[in-house]
């Protein structure tokens, strides 16, 4: 665009001393873009002015065939590593339906929990969206509130000092230690997750599907800690659902 962009880039955020917002991508229209802004300075209102109108279109058909009404009061995110699937779930004052899954472009690491910063893991275990970022490195991005409660607990017991920070699930294909989904999986779910509340939204991250095979922390390597929050995640996953949905083969 001929403009000069000098930029800092900390974890999954962003830092613009001057740029130009790149446009959306052709194939989804532009809604009403606000008056051009310095990157860094969007807000989550205006990413929904421009994203909301197509996310919302997009999604509504899947409400629609759940009979879950768009917006819904709650949501769960079901991330699976190995898979490599997101699971979205939904529900009114009702029990939680199933709305339709995304295909996860990249997650770094392996199975197990996130023990540390710099070990290329995304975590795993039950947590909330702790904020919306419009201005991210990697489109848009959700940051999750990891370390949460569980594994603050875990990491001091074993004096582990730095158990790291700043996970998010973001746009683009590439990723280390967040949930890359995709510049058009990410529009839909920042702007269904917008529309909800973050507060509202629980994801639940495990290392493959508890519905086709138990969760076993079946390495040494693995903390002994480790069998306590796979009961956990099989717990959350389970009460939404005993067995497996998928959008692509018709359930």
């Amino acid at each position: 665009m001929g403009n000069t962009i000098n930029m800092t880039v900390v974890g999954c955020w962003k830092i613009y001393t001057f740029a130009v917002k790149p446009q959306v991508q052709a194939a989804r229209k532009i809604y009403d873009i606000p008056p051009p802004k310095l990157p860094g300075q969007w807000t989550v209102e205006d990413t929904l002015q421009v994203y909301g109108p197509y996310a919302t279109r997009e999604l509504t058909p899947y409400f629609t065939t759940a009979k879950v009404s768009y917006p819904p009061k709650e949501v769960t995110f079901i991330a699976l590593k190995q898979e490599k699937k997101l699971e979205l779930w939904a529900r009114d004052s009702g029990e939680f339906r199933f709305i339709r899954d995304y295909d996860i472009q990249s997650a770094s690491g392996v199975a197990g929990p996130k023990l540390r910063q710099g070990d290329n893991q995304v975590p795993e275990g039950i947590y909330r969206i702790e904020a919306l970022n419009p201005n991210s490195h990697y489109h848009l991005s959700m940051k999750i509130n990891y370390p949460n409660e569980f594994d603050l607990v875990h990491a001091w017991q074993e004096g582990r000092a730095d158990p790291g920070s700043d996970i998010f699930i973001h746009g683009r294909a590439a990723s280390i230690g967040c949930l890359a989904m995709g510049d058009k999986a990410i529009e839909e779910l920042f702007v269904l997750t917008a529309h909800v509340g973050a507060e509202k939204v629980k994801v639940v991250i495990a290392p493959h599907d508890p519905r086709i095979s138990p969760l076993q922390a079946d390495s040494e390597e693995l903390p002994a800690w480790t069998p306590e929050l796979y009961a956990l995640i099989s717990r959350e996953i389970r009460a939404l659902s005993p067995v497996v949905k998928s959008a692509k083969i018709g359930f």
